[in-house]
C-alpha cells in the first residue's frame, strides 16, 4: 500500500511541472487533478470518471496507471459497489499455472474496463461538440500555440568598420550597440527590428536570408513582410 497523492505530487514536482501544464498535457482540469494529489476523491464525479482522470493523471507523470487504479479500487471501490470493477492483481505471479475460468473471465473484465475508461476520457475530450455531452473536468477543445511571424536580420560588416545600434523596433528596447569591425557579424531575431548604421556602405544586411540594400541614411525598419 502507498500514498496515492502523495507519489502523484512527488512526481509532478520531481518533473518541475505545475498544474496549468498538467492540464494542458493531460485535458483534465486542474482542480481535479488537486484533488487526486489531496486524494480528496469524494469531489470528484464519481469512480468512473476517478479511474480515468487517475489513470492518465498517473501516465501522464511517467508513471504506471494501472497500478494507480489498482490502488484506488482497493481502497475506495471493492466492497463499496458489488458491480464495481474486479482487481488486477497486483504483483505478477512467478511460476505459471492454469487459471480457471472465473479468474481468467475476471481479469478480462477488469482490463476491458480500464481500457473503456481511458477510451471514454479521451473521445469526450476529442469529439465533444455543442450538442455533445461533455464529461465535466475535460476540456473539450486542445489549446493551439500561435506563434507571431518573425523576423530574422544579420548585419556583416564587409568593406570597413562601422558603427550600429539595433532595436527591437524603432522606439523599441536597445538589442546592440557598437562598432562592428570589418569580418563580423551580427544575428537578431525579434518580431520587429530596427537598424541603424554610420556607413551603410560599409556592411552587406541580409533580411530572412536574402540581400537587401540598406538606404544612404543608414535606418531601416524590419518586419515579418520586409522583403
Amino acid at each position: 500500500m502507498y500514498d496515492i497523492g502523495s507519489s502523484l505530487r512527488e512526481a509532478r514536482m520531481r518533473l518541475d511541472l505545475d498544474f496549468d501544464e498538467m492540464e494542458e498535457r493531460t485535458k483534465v482540469r486542474k482542480k481535479y487533478l488537486r484533488h487526486l494529489e489531496d486524494e480528496r476523491f469524494d469531489q470528484l464525479p464519481g469512480h468512473t470518471y476517478t479511474k480515468g482522470f487517475l489513470r492518465v493523471y498517473a501516465d501522464a507523470l511517467g508513471l504506471d496507471g494501472r497500478l494507480y487504479v489498482e490502488e484506488y479500487n482497493s481502497r475506495y471501490v471493492a466492497g463499496d459497489d458489488e458491480n464495481a470493477t474486479p482487481r488486477l492483481p497486483r504483483t505478477p505471479v512467478p511460476q505459471r499455472r492454469r487459471r480457471g475460468r472465473g479468474e481468467s473471465r475476471g481479469a478480462g473484465i477488469a482490463l476491458a474496463s480500464i481500457l473503456l475508461v481511458t477510451a471514454l476520457v479521451i473521445a469526450a475530450w476529442r469529439f465533444g461538440g455543442p450538442d455533445t455531452p461533455k464529461v465535466e473536468g475535460v476540456n473539450s477543445k486542445a489549446r493551439t500555440a500561435v506563434t507571431a511571424p518573425r523576423v530574422s536580420l544579420s548585419i556583416r560588416a564587409v568593406h570597413g568598420p562601422t558603427f550600429m545600434q539595433v532595436r527591437a523596433g524603432k522606439a523599441g528596447e536597445v538589442l546592440y550597440t557598437g562598432t562592428l569591425e570589418r569580418g563580423q557579424l551580427q544575428r537578431f531575431t525579434k518580431k520587429k527590428l530596427y537598424l541603424s548604421v554610420t556607413r551603410p556602405g560599409n556592411v552587406a544586411v541580409k533580411v530572412n536570408g536574402h540581400l537587401i540594400v540598406m538606404p544612404r541614411s543608414g535606418q531601416r525598419p524590419f518586419g515579418p513582410a520586409t522583403g
